[in-house]
């Protein structure tokens, strides 16, 4: 078969590595796609932007492609779904209706609300002083969101009542017309990406990821500078109520409203000192770069399951497979991210790292005159399978050390809650 990954950064080309493991896949096609799947083999990049579904659809009728794979949660959120399931193209990832699980947070905290899974309380706002009223009443630390779409830096937990107020303040005059204030949930975050076709779901391997620029978990929220799976934090009685408390009534309460979800229901969780898990929020896509360290452990070819999500067949697909070990990703970023940087930076030692048996997944990347230059905040996600931490984490930052481009930047701490 051929598939076509929508998206341009580590997460997709983590996505088409995995779908090239199968013996069944023949091709991926990118669009765009980025300097690393322009040059893996049997990879092919179309310069067709995430949001030209007129474009994607007709890539898919020149190249007979049997499954696109959305990444992002952009095209998700404006129906690049619903837009090719109407020309009969096998889409993984959910329609319109059901992105907005990610795209409105409001809508979100209606739906769990319906569903009755544990999470925090919260209140909605459409006016700054309303919110901030809100939360001289309930004091800090307390958690402020944008209700919409942010690149994963919506989210501002503020210790303090004035930061949270400033967070209001800020968020209003990005353009945002609604915001989310929450209570403030103690405890360690988790990530759980779940595979559904609106009646079926199954969770993938848990995996936690390290949000904030500076080590120690310090600074400004990110995308994610690293992540690691199988988090050992979710223990599988953990995941038991994870799957029957949250994902499985979040599922039937989507189904009940009429919405058929197919694709990644990615659980952000809070795990409780008491060792129980909360729902933070969701989001209607793989994570990012949770996907780079879920997938190398992934044994079961994932054309299959993508298929089966596509195809509502699920429940007939046989257990997900997985090897032994542990997954470390680590985040080269370029000097500067999250804030303002430079791009065009040349790129070397990639394949060095590859030679010490990591897998070097491209994020903010391009060819340019044959060289891998910069061209993003988050630039390579480097990923190394061990037995255990200790190993894994050692092979990661060997591998790591071999790549360098001006302004390089990467945490040295990653996975240090489990060291």
């Amino acid at each position: 078969m051929k598939a076509l990954v929508v998206g341009n950064g580590g997460r997709e080309h983590a996505l088409a590595w995995a779908l090239l493991r199968s013996p069944n896949v023949e091709q991926v096609f990118c669009t765009p796609g980025n300097g690393g799947t322009a040059s893996t083999q049997n990879c092919q990049n179309l310069p067709i932007k995430v949001d030209d579904f007129a474009a994607i659809a007709q890539a898919v009728a020149d190249n007979s492609i049997d499954l696109v794979v959305v990444g992002p949660e952009l095209p998700l959120s404006l129906g690049i779904t619903d837009y090719l399931q109407q020309r009969n193209i096998k889409v993984f990832g959910p329609n319109k209706e059901s992105a907005q699980i990610e795209a409105s947070k409001s809508w979100a905290k209606a739906l769990m609300q319906e569903a009755g899974v544990p999470t925090a309380e919260s209140e909605t706002f459409t006016e700054a002083q309303a919110a901030i009223a809100y939360i001289q009443q309930q004091g800090a630390p307390i958690v402020v969101k944008a209700d919409g779409l942010a690149a994963g830096k919506g989210v501002i937990v503020a210790t303090t009542e004035a930061e949270a107020c400033a967070a209001v303040e800020e968020l209003f005059t990005q353009g945002f017309s609604k915001l989310v204030v929450e209570e403030f949930l103690e405890g360690e975050e988790v990530s759980v990406l779940a595979l559904t076709d609106g009646i079926t779901i199954r969770p993938l391997l848990p995996a936690q990821d390290h949000k904030r620029i500076g080590e120690g978990d310090t600074g400004k929220n990110t995308g994610g500078m690293g992540a690691y799976a199988d988090a050992p934090i979710a223990t599988p009685a953990i995941m038991q109520q994870i799957e029957q408390e949250i994902l499985q009534p979040t599922i039937a309460t989507l189904r009940k409203r009429g919405i058929d979800y197919r694709g990644v229901l990615y659980a952000g969780l809070m795990i409780t000192p008491e060792g129980k898990a909360k729902i933070l929020e969701f989001n209607c896509r793989f994570g990012d770069p949770e996907t780079q360290a879920v997938l190398p452990l992934l044994e079961t070819p994932l054309d299959s399951l993508l298929l089966a999500c596509a195809e509502q067949k699920l429940a007939q697909h046989p257990p997900i497979k997985w090897q032994d070990g542990i997954a470390v990703c680590v985040v080269a970023a370029s000097g500067g991210y999250p804030d303002a940087y430079e791009k065009g930076k040349v790129i070397t030692g990639i394949e060095k790292a590859e030679d010490k048996d990591a897998i070097v997944f491209q994020a903010g990347t391009k060819l340019e005159d044959g060289k891998v230059v910069t061209d993003g905040g988050r630039v390579l996600g480097v990923t190394a399978v061990g037995k255990d931490f200790s190993s894994a984490i050692a092979q990661v930052y060997s591998a790591i050390e071999c790549i360098e481009f001006e302004k390089m930047y990467y945490r040295r701490d990653i996975g240090h809650r489990v060291r």
